[in-house]
């Protein structure tokens, strides 16, 4: 639908901004305005952040239950709420649309989103596998219309500093990285635990190393009668014998949300659970004493010098996120968890479930103009290995 042809009342104000170049006051930017598809698990925390950030306005929630939709209107008395997600993508007043719905029914929604010529937020993972998120990219790039995913754990302060200290050098040549994220539930029905939860460490992975592993390894097992493989070991293989280890589990007596990464000058591990010191830079490690032409002669030496936590930014990891939509809508800017992050996390997931039907055998990663997917039936009926 054309402007033009749209209802001055109805439509946003951001669709219909003056022209940059004109002179005359400087007004402020109307702020821009949301419409959420999904008001249960995440939903919430999603409507409360762009409710409260400067620059956005919820207008609209849409959820297949009216009972959900009762307690948003009742906290939000503001905003409208319906049952039909296809008419709040329509709508012509709503600029953006976040989707946080089920993984199988990302990419419909998406793309008609897209189509509809709205910004788009969507919920991790971003698609059930690579070829539709690499569809998205092309179609958020064709409308000139911002593709984020929600990655939210790289916008904590805790994995922000993370990334700061990997790129500066100061862990030196990095060695490994090892994350554990178990729990007891929840388990899920249309996904298994790797698109569920390893997810989240892939996505941090991706962020913190800056690069795409080579190859992927995976075990796992399905111990559940009619559910998906529920507890699984992903394996990344980089350049440079850079190694990452990735352990998943629904079915854990203790929640554990804890990553080691280690370089060979110093070491970081990072509690997400920790209620202060998240993070803690150790001074550890090894050295050879000796020449390198007599390598096998040398001794190790074990480095124990002082640990020390970095101070972290408290603000939540959703609000900058939400800020971080705002900006690159009104600035054109490429989001920090874009599509082609999306699709490097998808690309992954997408080698450890083959892998996982081959009871562990490396799978080589495609090149970035490959693809290949593997489709959601897949992912949902891989059995114990």
């Amino acid at each position: 639908m054309e402007a033009q042809l749209l209802s001055p009342s109805t439509m946003s104000p951001v669709q219909v901004l003056p022209d940059p170049g004109m002179t005359g006051a400087v007004t402020p930017a109307p702020p821009i305005r949301i419409g959420v598809i999904g008001y249960g698990y995440w939903g919430p925390n999603v409507v409360r952040n762009f409710a409260e950030v400067d620059g956005a306005q919820v207008w609209s929630v849409s959820d297949m239950s009216p009972e959900r939709l009762a307690l948003a209107h009742a906290r939000y008395p503001a905003l409208t709420t319906t049952t039909d997600c296809h008419e709040l993508i329509a709508d012509p007043a709503v600029d953006a649309v976040v989707i946080m719905t089920p993984v199988s029914t990302h990419f419909e929604l998406a793309r008609e989103a897209l189509r509809a010529g709205k910004h788009v937020l969507v919920a991790k993972p971003l698609t059930p596998n690579a070829e539709q998120a690499a569809e998205l990219i092309a179609e958020a790039q064709l409308r000139r219309r911002v593709l984020m995913v929600d990655h939210t754990f790289i916008y904590t302060g805790a994995v922000r500093r993370i990334k700061e200290l990997v790129d500066s050098g100061t862990l030196g040549r990095l060695y490994y990285y090892d994350s554990v994220r178990v729990n007891l539930g929840l388990f899920q029905h249309d996904v298994n635990v790797l698109w569920d939860l390893a997810v989240h460490d892939l996505a941090i992975m991706d962020y913190v190393l800056g690069g795409q592993p080579l190859a992927v390894a995976a075990t796992g097992a399905a111990h559940i009668p009619g559910h998906p493989v529920n507890m699984a070991y992903v394996t990344c293989f980089f350049d440079n014998e850079l190694i990452t280890h990735h352990h998943v589990n629904w079915l854990a007596p203790v929640k554990v949300r804890r990553t080691l990464v280690c370089g060979d000058r110093q070491m970081i591990v990072y509690d997400d659970l920790e209620p202060s010191e998240k993070v803690k830079v150790y001074d550890k490690g090894v050295t050879l004493n000796g020449s390198p032409e007599r390598v096998y002669e040398s001794l190790i030496g074990y480095r124990t010098g002082d640990m020390w936590a970095p101070k972290l930014s408290l603000t939540e990891g959703l609000r900058l996120e939400a800020q971080h939509f705002l900006e690159c809508i009104r600035q054109g800017r490429q989001p920090l968890s874009d599509g082609a992050a999306g699709l490097r996390v998808a690309r992954v997931l997408e080698a450890a479930v083959k892998s996982l039907a081959q009871r562990g055998r490396p799978v080589e990663l495609p090149t970035a103009d490959q693809p290949v997917g593997l489709s959601l039936p897949a992912v949902m009926t891989q059995q114990a290995v």
